[in-house]
């Protein structure tokens, strides 16, 4: 028997590469579960990475704004985003989910159900962003005290924390409602709306940061009132849209009733990619107060770096969220060769992209952070991480495809375990035996983050080869 990509397939004339990336800026109504795979991968993977760029651009951009109050400014974002990590842990794995049920249900043509699906993951939504705002409201303060912040964040800076906590719907809604277009096959819907969160936010920053004529200077509080008008904006654009209809999902007034059975399934599917981000990004908690006690410059320098990290690594996470919806529709449709092969050939482009990535940190770190301070220390140590993880980067790639096809299967809870063991019980006791015990401060913390990631990177590759993934149902 022939194998689904040796068999004849009718398809149109190829297309020319220019008409192909205007049908993936626009969106298109292919079948990404039939038409050819590498168009399937560019199709989705190009708006994915735009988008990703957009928002890893804005996050530049703020922390170069904010980097001109001072190292305390910026260690109060750095210290404000553990908190946010958590909530982005809530609201990305429940994103997982939502993009693995959306995606199963448009290959199964069952756009009804996706619609119904969509509509109990904004509910979801609400209902867990609910008690970070209340903490960040009233509690900002100790918060920010628990962490390690100096005076000047307890005095000043807690106002970042106020606004960035207490308007956290925005951003969970935005996290999920975009899952639901990239699931359903829409990736540049969430594209547009994520240029134009962030272009306001890039817009208002300086203005509500510095001031300018009538608008007074709000310092670090005016980035975090630029970020939630942005994506608050979005949000609504998002909202419209779903209710419009895009060309493969809509959703309707009389969706908008609790449906215990569907709700239960979102939490069942998402509690595995829930405890897979907590896992992951408390232990990036552990480690920023592993370097608060090193100093303000480390917490600082770790800051930047991770900034640049997310600039260079959006279009290989675009590259892989794409991978999840492919294998999430392509599972639904009955290929589960098919959805394979897509993983295969993304963590290949992936690893390609990532190895130039890893050659420009090498020899220029110190270059890209000094692009957002002049702080001597701060640049070497923002520097030295990027220089450290330039050795096996391209390993994190394959691991970022990987995960997300587990994800997209719906098998969320095997990387959760996965996570459990490389980076709860090996990342954080290793960062705190280098770093504290052993004296080698900041470096202690890189060395501990490459040996767990390239380590937790070569293990999830081999389990994605044994293929119990094809076999999750959603």
């Amino acid at each position: 028997m022939e194998s689904y990509n040796e068999m004849p397939v009718m398809e149109a004339p190829k297309q020319s590469i220019w008409r192909q990336l205007k049908d993936a800026i626009q969106g298109t109504d292919a079948d990404y579960t039939t038409i050819d795979l590498k168009k399937a991968i560019f199709l989705l993977a190009v708006p994915m990475i735009l988008e990703l760029v957009m928002e890893s651009t804005f996050a530049v951009v703020d922390i170069y704004f904010v980097g001109q109050l001072g190292s305390s400014a910026v260690a109060t974002v750095g210290l404000t985003e553990t908190y946010l990590f958590l909530l982005y842990s809530v609201a990305m794995g429940l994103a997982m989910a939502v993009t693995a049920i959306i995606a199963r249900r448009v290959g199964e043509k069952d756009k009804t159900g996706a619609g119904k699906s969509a509509v109990q993951s904004i509910f979801l939504s609400l209902l867990i962003s609910l008690p970070f705002t209340i903490a960040g409201i009233f509690f900002a303060k100790d918060m920010l005290a628990l962490m390690g912040g100096d005076q000047w964040s307890l005095e000043h800076g807690y106002r970042y924390t106020q606004w960035m906590l207490g308007s956290n719907a925005v951003i969970v809604l935005l996290f999920v409602i975009n899952a639901i277009f990239r699931g359903a096959g829409d990736a540049a819907i969430a594209m547009r709306v994520l240029w134009i969160a962030n272009g306001l936010n890039i817009i208002l920053d300086p203005l509500l940061i510095f001031g300018w004529g009538p608008i007074p200077a709000k310092g670090i509080e005016g980035a975090a009132i630029a970020t939630t008008i942005g994506r608050g904006i979005a949000v609504g654009i998002q909202l419209w849209t779903l209710f419009k209809g895009s060309r493969h999902i809509q959703v309707f007034l009389t969706d908008f009733v609790w449906d215990a059975s569907r709700t239960i399934n979102i939490i069942k599917t998402s509690l595995g990619g829930v405890g897979q981000m907590i896992v992951a990004m408390s232990s990036w908690i552990f480690l920023m107060r592993i370097l608060a006690d090193v100093g303000s410059e480390a917490v600082a320098g770790a800051t930047i770096a991770m900034r640049v990290m997310l600039f260079t690594l959006m279009p290989a996470w675009g590259l892989s969220n794409a991978a999840a919806t492919l294998v999430g529709q392509n599972l639904g449709a009955g290929n589960p060769d098919r959805a394979e092969s897509s993983v295969w050939k993304i963590g290949f482009y992936n690893m390609i992209f990532l190895i130039g990535v890893s050659i420009v940190y090498f020899f220029f770190n110190r270059s890209l952070v000094s692009i957002f301070t002049d702080d001597i220390r701060v640049i070497a140590i923002g520097g030295e991480w990027l220089r450290i993880l330039s050795y096996a980067y391209f390993i994190y790639g394959w691991w970022m495809v990987s995960v997300q096809a587990f994800n997209g299967s719906g098998d969320t809870s095997t990387p959760t375990k996965i996570n459990l063991v490389f980076f709860w019980l090996i990342q954080i006791p290793l960062a705190y035996l280098l770093a504290i015990h052993w004296h080698w401060d900041h470096s202690g913390v890189f060395w501990a983050v490459f040996f767990s990631e390239t380590a937790v990177g070569l293990f999830t590759l081999w389990l994605f080869r044994k293929g119990k993934w094809k076999l999750a149902t959603v």
